[in-house]
């Protein structure tokens, strides 16, 4: 017998949770078919637990540098087993908070854990764990994506960030397969742990899709650390086992290259995880990463929506809750909502941490060569100075007339918070000359704001 609903989603992460909810408030009868543990990707095994990562190696490394302000310490050693227990214990405590089942339920939506959903048809859905069937007059499709292997010989033999905390001990050396965000966050982590780190890219640089000034603030950095940068390589041929450690063969402009290491870890992708949801049997095209949709989240079959990773658009929690929203208002009431993602920052808690919002450099000299630009080093700043962590800067980017900001980057401590404070102003639609006025508290990272829109303000009008 089926459950006949006006909303089904599958999923229970964070686009998944959202959309149930605004569902729910629109007054639509909505049910939740989650197949693993609620949460998603983000808190369970991603962006929570690497945070986690990342606060214990910024200890391990405001340790090694107590001395100099006076704090006599013996040098810091990890415990990988205990490290890997606080992060898990930790990932519980974010369950904890959010509460996900509880509030579904006081929504009034039923939440049904039993395994994987299924499409049998374009309303039908059965739970794979059950065999329990669902119709569905909509369906929001929210099932996140997954970290990749590339199809190599060996590949059996990596592992990714996923399943990092699986590692049965911390590796001596390790190679780590792409520079994206995700790969250079866990090479920073391992590196602060102790870790020899060699990094492979197939790109001229690392971070291929940032400003380039904060990639290459943060090779600097690696470099410095002693992390061995390879970019611009032919490709990662093969993965070979050596006597119980792993031995990663690539090819650049010489020929053939090789290290040998106790973990690879691939962060290569982020594809749809869209494997045994039946979506053909929905009639929903399928892409070779994601799921196509509209501006309106919607598939090609019109009471199918996609929002959040699924998609390959944005790929952030912030953009897959707010897509969520979209997806289920348009699902309730009909298509008439977009999410245009105009202001997506971005971040990286690495050494320095790194973030941006809106437009490179290089895209803003591509759309308007007259554009403005102002940099203020992290070494100008007097907080910087006081915490001894003066690499990084941050830029502003601006139109001609400075009325319009078009994109901010950060490379330096609280990058991330910095460029948080620029996107609220570039949200409130404040130009140039309004946020150099702000009276930034002192000594603060964010004061680098006002004097970066100083600086900005100093830059030739171009009328042209």
């Amino acid at each position: 017998m089926e459950q006949r609903y006006d909303v089904v989603v599958i999923g229970a992460g964070p686009a998944g949770t959202a959309a149930a909810l605004r569902a729910a408030e629109l007054g639509a009868r909505v049910a939740v078919a989650e197949g693993d543990r609620v949460g998603g990707t983000c808190v369970n095994t991603g962006c929570v637990p690497t945070r986690a990562l990342a606060r214990t190696a910024r200890l391990m490394r405001d340790v090694r540098s107590a001395a100099d302000y006076g704090v006599l310490t013996t040098a810091p050693r990890l415990d990988w087993d205990r490290t890997v227990a606080r992060v898990r214990e930790i990932v519980d405590r974010v369950q904890a908070g959010k509460d996900t089942a509880a509030r579904l339920d006081k929504a009034g939506v039923d939440l049904y854990l039993e395994g994987r959903a299924r499409f049998t048809g374009p309303t039908t859905l059965e739970l794979a764990g059950s065999g329990r069937r669902l119709h569905a007059d909509r369906v929001l499709v929210c099932v996140g994506g997954h970290s990749r292997r590339l199809p190599i010989p060996g590949a059996d033999l990596t592992t990714t960030a996923e399943h990092l905390l699986d590692l049965p001990a911390l590796p001596r050396e390790v190679a780590i397969v792409g520079t994206g965000n995700t790969g250079v966050q866990i090479a920073t982590i391992l590196a602060a742990f102790g870790s020899r780190v060699t990094l492979l890219e197939v790109a001229p640089r690392i971070l291929p899709g940032a400003d380039h000034d904060v990639a290459r603030v943060l090779a600097e950095s690696f470099a410095a650390q002693g992390a061995q940068v390879h970019t611009g390589i032919g490709g990662v041929e093969r993965v070979e086992d050596a006597g119980g450690r792993r031995r990663v063969v690539w090819s650049d402009d010489t020929g053939e290259r090789s290290a040998e290491v106790d973990a690879v870890v691939m962060s290569v992708g982020w594809p749809a995880s869209v494997e045994d949801l039946g979506l053909d049997a929905a009639g929903v095209t399928v892409g070779r990463s994601a799921i196509p949709v509209n501006a309106y989240l919607q598939t090609d079959v019109p009471h199918i929506f996609v929002p959040g990773d699924a998609n390959g658009q944005a790929m952030l929690v912030q953009a897959a809750e707010f897509e969520a929203v979209a997806a289920a208002t348009n699902a309730v009431l009909g298509p008439t909502t977009s999410v245009p993602h105009g202001l997506l920052p971005w971040g990286g808690f690495t050494d320095p941490d790194i973030a941006g919002v809106g437009l490179t450099e290089h895209e803003a000299r591509e759309r308007d060569r007259e554009c403005l630009v102002a940099t203020v080093a992290y070494d100008e700043l007097e907080r910087a100075r006081i915490d001894d962590r003066t690499t990084g800067f941050l830029k502003l980017i601006a139109d001609r007339r400075r009325s319009i900001l078009l994109g901010a980057h950060a490379a330096g401590e609280a990058a991330v918070e910095v460029i948080q404070a620029v996107t609220t102003a570039m949200a409130a639609g404040a130009d140039v000359a309004t946020l150099a006025r702000v009276e930034f508290a002192y000594p603060t990272y964010t004061a680098v704001i006002g004097a970066c829109a100083a600086r900005l303000m100093a830059e030739p009008l171009r009328t042209r």
